[in-house]
């Protein structure tokens, strides 16, 4: 195996977290690190760990048919409530939103310990200030969030077909969603 792909694997495999190609460079030194990445992929494919981009970082993880077998040695992870969910589909279908703008789309207020949960998860990051008066704080999801539900980037998210297909549309909230969707349109 080439010297410059081990070295790429290694990188990887090592990181306690997903890396991006510069940071995979700054560890392997000089070659065609999306190359050797590929090559990696390739290779891992249909193995038990696989070699994945989420987010333009890549990282091994359990290939998804297997990840049953860990669920035991993971630690529980806590179940979001409402308003936690809704918030965090809400700034992943908006992003870069502010509180107001989330408070607007639910058309209820949120309390602040629901976008500590979202943040202290790791999904969700300020990202700036709105130029408007008062410059409120606008939110964003995280690479985090893109690697936790298995999405390579925000383009693979859900669209409304995916929903109603799933079965997690009824006729109310769908002309709902599909109010917010041409409202949002219209505002680009």
């Amino acid at each position: 195996m080439d010297e410059f792909i081990r070295a790429v694997e290694a990188a990887v495999f090592a990181s306690d977290e997903p890396l991006t190609v510069e940071d995979i460079a700054a560890y392997a030194g000089e070659g065609d690190v999306p190359a050797a990445l590929r090559t990696l992929a390739e290779r891992y494919a249909g193995h038990g760990v696989e070699l994945v981009e989420r987010g333009e970082r890549w990282h091994f993880q359990t290939a998804p048919d297997l990840a049953h077998i860990l669920r035991r040695t993971r630690e529980d992870s806590r179940r979001l409530s409402r308003a936690a969910t809704e918030t965090l589909a809400i700034i992943a279908y908006h992003e870069p939103v502010s509180r107001a703008e989330i408070e607007a789309i639910r058309g209820v207020q949120i309390s602040k310990g629901t976008l500590d949960v979202l943040m202290e998860a790791g999904w969700v990051k300020t990202a700036g200030r709105r130029e408007a008066p008062g410059r409120p704080l606008l939110y964003a999801t995280t690479p985090d969030f893109l690697t936790h539900f298995g999405l390579g980037s925000r383009r693979d998210l859900p669209g409304i077909d995916d929903l109603k297909a799933a079965g997690l549309l009824d006729p109310l909230e769908e002309s709902l969603f599909q109010l917010q969707l041409e409202t949002d349109g219209e505002e680009d």
